[in-house]
């Protein structure tokens, strides 16, 4: 019940893509749709309408996941840096996409399924701190690159402004906002409520049609890196995530919530964030694909182990 609804829509927006039913190629209308409205009135109508004991119960879970991730993304950055020849802007983004896993398009439906509405309060927490630890970070390395790419130097000015262009985009802002919103003690409102409610309760299934569209026009190539990538997103992110748990003082829900947000597949970011800036997304495209396949199987080890 968790993950088939999950697996059908993406396999769905997979044979949209692949018999051209919809155009795998010309996916700025959806992104714009998932990324600029749908995902973050979802994220901020459930971080705003969460009250403040609920929002601060969840600062563990910030920290831990956001550790997590920030500690995958430095890992694999540096290594391919440092193994194979790899320009900073495509590193970044690779890191990017094994790092912060899909939460948008597998953690939410499936957290949801299992726990009601209330299950998009820590997903929404979760995209928070990749918002903060990781996103920005990768944006402003591609950013950097790009300038150098033209034989420009940034300067420090131009790197605040390509970092505040990092910050301000509505996926960051709506659950930063929703935070300060619940922990203000501020209520949200049940017209509000409903009119984010109304277009952000298609932020799930559009993302992973969306993933599915996105991933039916690549050509996937399966390598060293691939195969790395795969088990570095499905398999060390979550033991990595037991072991920041294990370390650190956090409820046993809370712990549980968090290894299940990280055993999800690689993220669709980096695939979104190389189309906005025009560059090669064939790379983090095959580690998204394999990612997602070999989920299947993780998640449900994953689901069996912690919810059993």
């Amino acid at each position: 019940m968790a993950l088939a609804p999950v697996f059908f829509v993406l396999l769905l927006g997979y044979a949209a893509g692949k018999f051209r039913i919809v155009d795998n190629r010309e996916v700025d209308g959806f992104n714009s749709l998932v990324m600029d409205f749908a995902l973050p009135a979802a994220l901020f109508a459930a971080t705003a309408s969460a009250s403040r004991h609920q929002m601060i119960e969840q600062a563990p879970l910030f920290l831990v996941f956001g550790l997590t991730i920030l500690i995958l993304y430095a890992g694999w950055y540096l290594a391919v840096r440092t193994f194979s020849d790899v320009s900073r802007s495509d590193a970044s983004l690779q890191a990017l996409t094994i790092g912060l896993p899909n939460l948008a398009g597998v953690g939410l439906p499936i957290l949801v399924s299992m726990n009601g509405p209330t299950g998009a309060v820590p997903v929404a927490v979760a995209l928070a701190s990749g918002s903060v630890f990781v996103s920005p970070l990768a944006l402003l390395i591609v950013e950097i690159a790009a300038s150098k790419a033209q034989g420009v130097e940034m300067s420090a000015g131009q790197i605040l402004t390509a970092l505040r262009r990092a910050v301000t985009k509505p996926v960051v802002v709506a659950p930063t906002l929703g935070i300060l919103f619940s922990v203000s003690g501020l209520e949200l409102g049940r017209l509000a409520d409903a009119c984010l409610s109304l277009i952000g309760n298609a932020a799930a299934g559009v993302a992973l049609f969306l993933t599915g569209l996105i991933l039916s026009a690549q050509a996937f190539r399966l390598d060293w890196k691939i195969v790395a990538a795969t088990a570095a997103s499905d398999i060390i992110r979550p033991l990595l995530a037991v072991a920041v748990v294990f370390f650190f003082p956090i409820s046993s829900a809370a712990g549980k919530t968090a290894i299940l947000l990280a055993a999800a597949p690689s993220g669709f970011f980096g695939i979104l964030f190389a189309v906005n800036y025009r560059m090669d997304y064939a790379t983090v495209g095959s580690m998204v694909v394999a990612s997602t396949a070999f989920s299947i199987v993780t998640m449900a080890i994953a689901i069996g182990l912690l919810f059993h």
